[in-house]
Parts: C-alpha cells; structure tokens; sequence
C-alpha cells in the first residue's frame, strides 16, 4: 500500500514538474506575441449599403489582405501589419443628417483609435464636414469613393495649414466636366448633336456638375433644356423624359449616384426615346446591371471616373487589380469608388515605407512628393492634394467612359483605352 501510494505521489511531482516547465515555456512565447509589431490601423468610413460604400470596402480589403501577405508595411526597420476598421455612415440614404455621418468618422477616431482614415463619407456635403473633424485630430484622410464636390480644393487652398492632412486621390466634379465635354465635342462634331435635356440628383456634387454643364454646352453651341433636379430616392421620371422628348434632345445627360437611377433608364428604354443617355450613373456602372434591367441598359454610356472599374488596358497594374479582385470576390469591379479605394491603400503605403513613419506630418509631406505608377495611370497630387488627372496615363489618373453593349461593359473613351466603338440603339435617327 505504501509502495503504491510512493508511485502516486511521484507520478504527481512528475506531473507538476510537467505543468511546470510548459508554463515556463507558455511565459517565454508571451514576450514574443508582446514584440509583435502593433497594427497599423485604417478606418474607412463608407456608405455599407450602397454600391460606393461595399465596393470601396472590398478593395481597400483585397489590398490589405495582399500587402499583409507580404510581411505589411515596413516602417523604418520594422514591419507592420494593416488592420481595417470599417464603420456605416449611412450618408447614401435619405434624410440621413450630416452628423450622423459625422458621429461614425468620430466614433473611428476616438473609439477605434485609427492611425489613418480611407473612404469616405461619400456625400459631398458629409464629406466636407468631415474635413474639419479629421483635421482636428491630426488624423490623415484619403476620399477615394463619392464626393465629388470642387469644394475639396477650394478648402485646402484657402486653409492649408488646417486641412492638410486631406487628399483625394479620385477625380473631382470640376474635371469630369471637362472630360465629359470633350464627349460632347464628339458626338457634335462625328454626329451633328446639338440638343441635350439635362437631369441630376439634388446633391451638392450633382447640382454643381448639372449647372456647369449647362453653362459650358450652351457656350459650346448647345441647346439645353433648363436642369430637371431629382430628390436622392426618387422613383419616377417619365415626365422630364416626356418633357426631353418634347424639346427634341439627342442626349439625355444624367448625374446621379442613387440607385434609383436604374428606374430612369428602364423608363428612357420602355418609351424608347431617341437619345443617348450619358453621364456619372450609380445603377449603370455595376456589372449586373444589364441583367438587373432586362437589357434595358443598352447604349447607356457612363462615366466611371478613374479606369480600372471596368476592363481596360491601362498600366500594367489595371489587369492585376481587376483580375485580383474578381478572384476574391467573385464579381468584376463594380464601379467608381472601386480602383481608387484600392490604389489608395497602396499609395498611403508607399507614403508611409519612404517616410520611414506613420507621424502625421513625415507622411502628409511623402504624400506630397508621391509619384507612383497607379492602376489608373501615375499618381500625383497637385498642391490642393487633388490626385492630377490626364488622358495619358504617364501624366495622370486617367478617365474610364463606357458603354452598355451586348450585356457587357465596354470602354469607348478615352480613345487610348478603348475596347470598343460608340454605338447608338435602333430607334434613334443618328
């Protein structure tokens, strides 16, 4: 009996020893976890329920995922993961106030203690707010989806010493103006256009868009119809498409990023009106919509901003961006907001590893020198931190104009970039 109890009493001394030397080794592997670098964290704030909120939110994902896959980001002589928090603004819905919006990029800051912040709000008018709050806190911010508003660089002119920790690093309403027009010089000069009805959301970014267009077309020659304006979540258009079709317009130019839109094109194709519809459209830019209209869509043209949000040869980069994306999330790139969400991650990145730091003020100036090859052409800031835009994309970020054709979507301009050539539906006399 005593013999046994011997044996027991040993097996327990050799068991505690055991436990022992497994919580000496369990105590030498938590200084190693401790001495893993702490995450470089990014908040993206964005719309989650609309098309420039989840396809901003998917790339700046795939781009996380990829520069983690490669040891993160080297800051100085360590490396550094990225970590994504992401927060609904819900700024895209009706009747949402700006501080709500606000609250959410607060809450990124204060809450999650974000080192950067990536996104949005995709409101202009939420947006621009937001300006003044990340600035307040020395926080540096990137808009890469929405606001489209030219009082970004307006802004950082006029209080540089206050906002300059703001870039965008995707086109501004101001340029798509110009390129936009360059369309217009086309369809007038190879077609003999001359009318246009004009219709736009009753958005900052879409009145002021709507009302240089008027003034600039007039100026060009153009007869206009005086600017139908549509509240964000209208659901019926048939009488400014009547009054279009009154007034003799060739081109039905639209500027809206609610997904209502997709109703003004079903009924522009259910009365077939002979013209064609062009412009910044949300519904129309996202791969499903042929199917989502029944083939509706066809010959709507749109204007998706940055490249790289629909299939084009652009840099070497676009491609990989676009195939990359595909494979993860098993769709195309779905629109504006997509390429350029994901080239800013990559940016802010590269701005980081040559500043050798993520102190607000070394990187604010590493953003300022940027200089990169980008999937939409070479990425530049000028000295608002407006991202330069070109139709050469050794020059600048480059433009994507396509067309709905055959239920796919193709780039018809800039002409560098085309995959295909303009087409006009049947029923209209060209």
């Amino acid at each position: 009996m005593l013999q046994k109890r011997s044996i027991v009493v040993f097996s327990v001394i050799i068991i505690l020893c055991l436990l022992s030397l497994a919580g000496c080794g369990g105590n030498s592997a938590a200084p190693q976890q401790e001495s893993q670098a702490n995450p470089i964290i990014i908040g993206a704030p964005l719309p989650s329920a609309f098309l420039y909120g989840w396809d901003a939110e998917r790339a700046i994902t795939l781009a996380v995922e990829e520069i983690n896959a490669k040891g993160g980001v080297k800051v100085g002589d360590e490396q550094r993961p990225l970590q994504v928090e992401v927060i609904d603004t819900r700024d895209l819905e009706p009747s949402v106030p700006v501080s709500d919006a606000l609250m959410a990029v607060e809450k990124l800051i204060l809450d999650k203690q974000v080192d950067f912040l990536v996104g949005g709000p995709a409101r202009s008018e939420a947006a621009l707010a937001a300006m003044d709050l990340v600035s307040r806190n020395q926080k540096i911010f990137i808009a890469t989806t929405g606001f489209l508003s030219p009082q970004f660089e307006v802004s950082v002119a006029e209080n540089y010493d206050q906002l300059k920790y703001c870039f965008r690093i995707t086109g501004s309403s101001k340029t798509m103006v110009g390129e936009m027009l360059s369309v217009f010089d086309n369809l007038k000069e190879n077609y003999a256009f001359d009318k246009v009805a004009i219709m736009v959301q009753d958005v900052a970014h879409a009145r002021a868009g709507g009302e240089i267009m008027f003034d600039q077309l007039q100026q060009k020659g153009w007869q206009v119809m005086n600017p139908e304006i549509y509240p964000t979540g209208t659901t019926d258009y048939s009488a400014g498409l009547i009054k279009a079709k009154n007034f003799g317009a060739q081109v039905i130019f639209i500027w809206m990023d609610m997904p209502e839109s997709s109703i003004l094109l079903k009924q522009y194709a259910d009365m077939k009106l002979p013209a064609l519809p062009y412009g910044f459209i949300n519904a129309a830019e996202q791969p499903g919509f042929s199917a989502a209209t029944e083939g509706k869509g066809e010959y709507t043209m749109v204007h998706l901003v940055n490249a790289g949000n629909a299939p084009a040869e652009v840099t070497p980069l676009t491609m990989e961006f676009f195939n990359a994306y595909q494979q993860r999330w098993n769709i195309e790139p779905e629109g504006y907001g997509t390429s350029s969400s994901y080239q800013a991650i990559y940016t802010l990145v590269d701005a980081i590893e040559r500043a050798g730091s993520t102190e607000p003020e070394k990187v604010i100036t590493a953003l300022e020198e940027t200089d990169m090859v980008g999937v939409y052409g070479q990425i530049k800031f000028n000295e608002n931190h407006q991202v330069i835009p070109s139709l050469d994309p050794a020059e600048g970020a480059v433009p994507q104009v396509i067309q709905w054709q055959d239920g796919k979507r193709e780039t018809v301009l800039p002409t560098a970039i085309a995959t295909a050539p303009l087409k006009f539906p049947p029923w209209m006399d060209k």
